[in-house]
């Protein structure tokens, strides 16, 4: 990448040193020198709940992104720490008014949420559940990268299950909290089936790890090694971290013995898979506060039929793998938003906030241009149908946009921020008064206008940046200028980022246009630009 020159704004102590992105490509990646190790995490974005198989030389990795469309991303890597996002397994989970930010309602924190992925007889499966739904939603394809997924979908919601091929052709999935079930499937993964196996196979699976429980046994992942089963679940002692946790049997229905398996930082939740060459690994992940949950790579051996994580029990930083060449490059990306014949209308590192109307966003209405256009009066960013997000990512990360308001009518507010309950956007509003530059946050339950300056133009440029370094303490930072030449001006206070569980996600930024009085009024975004280095709170 190649960042532009700098400029203090020596208007005021409090400027922000900032470099405009400029890229051949509309991707953006941080290249690792050569001879480099791999380092933990190694995905820094919020990629949780990650499921993980390999066909032949090549890894798939399914993820959560829960509300937003399209759904549970798919991921493919060859060495285990270089991976592309390569499609998603669903456009929509469901039309329903949670989805589709509609009559008030929403799905935050809920959508779909962990998935299973497995390849059986030169087909791929991916199975979700919802509670949105109340389904567990079965995808099918023979290509992961190029589809088409087919989808099916059968009652009920099985929390957290595991889909598993069986030796003898029998399909089961496990679930469940705490008490740890297996149900039986038909072949074809169609529902469960009648008068098949439905029996509790591990009671009290967090036992193992001691008395004082805070999160129950969940995030089942089983797989068949050298004859034996082993189910793989995270649970949380009181008083210490997520821990994972195993349980191995000789037949699929029990007796299963379990113990813990990897109690450090965190790093739970996920299963185990080989290598070409033999050697063995989990993929897990981290809590990293703000930003998200984070995928973490760890080195597993076997010992007395036992699957033994980490070195010397520990998750390790640093792994003995080469570095990821090309960084975050697929999973985010800058756009300029100009396409040529035979482009996809955008790029797979962009997801909507809920269900999109296809009506009311275009790229073609002004070429080299994202059109948002309301569809509906809201009452607030979080309640705002076609909010188009991408990930934020660590340790630093920053996004700026052109956007130009000729378009928008009086009520409206439209800009770039970022999404979280408690969120922080920049833009501009028009009301009575004309157009201001407004700031407003959520850090409490209400959204609160942090600042406001008069514009007298139609063409803004907006910038956020984000850092979750140690010594940023997540904090976000946001920007203006009134022209390109110009230099970036702070406005108002930094936002405090906090990851919360009604959300369950770690922070995006995001594009938005919001009618508070009268439909109709489009906002023009010229380009979306990513960095990975900031000036603010420095």
């Amino acid at each position: 990448m190649v960042v532009g020159h700098s400029r203090l704004n020596t208007r005021t102590p409090a400027a922000l040193l900032v470099g405009l992105l400029t890229l051949a490509s509309s991707s953006w990646s941080a290249s690792a020198a050569p001879g480099q190790q791999a380092t933990n995490p190694i995905l820094f974005a919020d990629v949780p709940d990650v499921a993980v198989i390999r066909v032949g030389d090549t890894y798939y990795m399914s993820s959560t992104t829960m509300h937003m469309a399209p759904g549970v991303p798919i991921m493919k890597s060859h060495d285990l720490v270089d991976w592309d996002l390569i499609a998603y397994a669903y456009d929509t989970l469901d039309d329903n008014d949670a989805l589709n930010l509609a009559n008030g309602a929403n799905a935050y924190g809920r959508g779909s949420w962990a998935s299973s992925l497995r390849h059986h007889g030169g087909q791929f499966y991916v199975t979700t559940f919802s509670s949105t739904t109340g389904k567990t939603h079965v995808y099918t394809t023979r290509d992961p990268e190029k589809g088409p997924w087919r989808a099916n979908a059968f009652k009920p919601s099985l929390h957290d299950s595991s889909l598993f091929f069986d030796d003898d052709g029998r399909v089961y999935m496990v679930y469940g909290g705490g008490d740890l079930r297996l149900v039986e499937l038909t072949a074809d993964v169609s529902g469960v089936k009648p008068g098949g196996v439905d029996q509790v196979i591990v009671t009290d699976a967090s036992r193992v790890a001691g008395d004082r429980i805070m999160l129950r046994a969940e995030g089942s992942q089983l797989i068949k090694h050298d004859g034996k089963y082993y189910l793989f679940n995270i649970t949380w002692p009181r008083g210490g971290v997520r821990t994972q946790i195993v349980h191995r049997a000789e037949k699929i229905t029990g007796p299963y013995e379990g113990r813990v398996v990897l109690s450090d930082q965190g790093v739970a939740q996920g299963t185990i898979v080989d290598t070409p060459e033999g050697d063995w690994y989990a993929l897990l992940f981290q809590d990293y506060s703000a930003v998200g949950r984070t995928p973490f790579l760890v080195p597993v051996h076997w010992e007395a039929g036992w699957p033994v994580f980490g070195v010397d029990g520990k998750a390790p930083t640093t792994l003995d793998l080469p570095a990821d060449p090309d960084g975050l490059e697929t999973l985010v990306g800058s756009d300029e938003f100009d396409r040529a014949p035979g482009d996809r209308p955008l790029p797979l590192a962009w997801q909507w906030n809920h269900n999109p109307v296809a009506a009311l966003w275009s790229l073609n209405a002004r070429p080299g241009w994202l059109r948002l256009t309301t569809g509906r009066t809201d009452d607030d960013f979080l309640q705002t149908r076609n909010t188009l997000t991408q990930r934020t990512f660590g340790p630093e990360s920053a996004a700026t946009t052109r956007l130009d308001t000729s378009g928008m009518k009086p009520g409206d507010y439209a800009g770039l921020g970022v999404l979280q309950r408690h969120y922080g956007v920049v833009g501009v509003r028009i009301d009575a008064h004309g157009k201001s530059l407004v700031l407003t946050t959520a850090n409490g339950d209400e959204p609160v206008e942090e600042a406001r300056l008069p514009l007298s133009q139609d063409v803004v440029e907006l910038r956020v940046e984000c850092d979750f370094s140690p010594r940023g303490e997540d904090q976000a930072y946001f920007a203006y200028r009134l022209d390109e030449q110009a230099d970036w001006i702070p406005l108002g206070a930094p936002l405090k980022m906090r990851y919360t569980l009604p959300h369950f996600m770690g922070y995006r930024f995001a594009f938005f246009n919001l009618a508070s009085e009268q439909a109709g009024g489009a906002a023009d975004f010229n380009y979306f630009r990513i960095s990975d280095t900031i000036e603010s709170g420095k």
